[in-house]
């Protein structure tokens, strides 16, 4: 059994082999995955030891303290949170030695492509077709939307209709699609914020070798349940010092400039602020249950409540500051990897918060989960439930 001990012992063996002052950054990545100490939670021989997933922590102290560089999470933060515990749950052996350990070290960006103009809140209404062709592959062809660092993606997580003689939660493949392949067209997405962080993807052609699919076919929907449920809990469960995330500058200007203080103004920010500390410690208690296997439906609750705070916190803040708050620096448009919600002026904030409460699932649907999987409430009527895909109302 790998105790704290033991991962100390390897975490030194490793900076003894590849001391960080010395050692590329990408070797020392490479050498952390091999030698099981990149989410030590993961099974040997994919950068894992079959340890306690708590014990994650002891590794990031020691690596830290010793100055090693990390995997850049939040760039790649759609391949750690949501494709690689599908790809490990789901995927053949050959595929996790393929995919997890340039995964992790962030040479290969990963994309999530779910979302549909016509499928959004209604995922499972997808309408993107996968046509399996010679027996060994398929073409697929569709569009998607929403499409966080398609822009920079080399892989994708895909889900697609392969059976539209079945009702629509049963005929969906789930595959892994390669972004540089012909017929993968990204397009930009502007917001309102002037940036285009987001895309639209379209599929026209694209073939994709059966070895890429995760999963049974038709059985798409139970994977991309894992990939999901993985998602909400890495926007709401996000760990945060006391004062981070948006509540951080709010409080740091209220410090700063007292003649921006009202009585009421007051009150609101000690409401937000007992709020935001709540969400962190809610989201630490979410991690601890991960500890213990798959997250469960409770990660909606959080991402819903991380949702409403942000909006929440953002619009204070633009009260605070008065005219100042309506100020913004730049609508050209950019192609940010990386959101940056505290390194940009107030206006700013306000305007990406927005979209909290649409994207990783909206706050409609979230609701449901959790009213019919948190609560155990009578699940809403779904006329549509047992009638074939292709005879919907479209």
């Amino acid at each position: 059994m790998t105790d704290a001990a033991e991962l100390r012992r390897r975490t030194q063996e490793l900076l003894a082999a590849h001391p960080p002052a010395t050692t590329a950054r990408l070797d020392l990545l490479r050498a952390r995955f091999d030698a099981g100490l990149a989410w030590v939670h993961y099974p040997e021989g994919l950068g894992g030891l079959g340890a306690p997933r708590s014990l994650q922590a002891v590794v990031d102290a020691g690596l830290e303290a010793a100055g090693a560089p990390d995997n850049d999470p939040r760039r790649i933060g759609i391949g750690l949170g949501m494709a690689a515990p599908t790809i490990l749950q789901y995927g053949t052996e050959e595929q996790r030695r393929r995919f997890l350990r340039p995964l992790w070290t962030g040479e290969e960006v990963w994309c999530q492509l779910f979302s549909e103009p016509g499928a959004g809140s209604d995922l499972a209404a997808l309408g993107t077709r996968a046509v399996r062709v010679d027996g060994d592959g398929w073409v697929v062809d569709g569009q998607k939307v929403w499409t966080s660092s398609a822009h920079a993606a080399r892989w994708a997580i895909l889900i697609a209709r392969t059976d539209p003689d079945v009702p629509k939660h049963r005929g969906i493949t789930y595959f892994v699609c390669d972004m540089t392949d012909p017929g993968v067209e990204v397009r930009p997405l502007r917001q309102i914020t002037g940036e285009a962080e987001f895309n639209e993807v379209f599929l026209t052609g694209v073939r994709i070798p059966d070895s890429h699919r995760l999963g049974e076919v038709g059985d798409g929907w139970r994977v991309a349940q894992t990939t999901l449920n993985n998602e909400r809990v890495a926007i709401g469960g996000m760990r945060l010092p006391r004062e981070g995330g948006m509540i951080g500058p709010v409080a740091r200007t209220w410090r700063e400039r007292p003649e921006l203080r009202t009585h009421d103004l007051h009150q609101r920010l000690l409401g937000l602020w007992v709020e935001a500390e709540v969400a962190r410690l809610a989201g630490e208690r979410l991690r601890q249950q991960l500890v213990a296997g798959q997250p469960g439906p409770e990660g909606a609750g959080m991402k819903l409540g991380f949702a409403r705070l942000n909006q929440q916190i953002s619009g204070l803040e633009v009260e605070l500051l008065g005219a100042e708050g309506l100020l913004y620096d730049d609508w050209t448009m950019r192609r940010p990897e990386l959101v940056d919600f505290t390194g940009r002026e107030a206006g700013y904030r306000y305007l990406r918060s927005k979209g909290n409460s649409i994207e990783g699932g909206t706050s409609e649907v979230l609701l449901n989960i959790v009213a019919e999987r948190v609560l155990g409430l009578p699940a809403e009527p779904r006329t549509d439930k047992d009638v074939a895909w292709k005879d919907l109302a479209r």
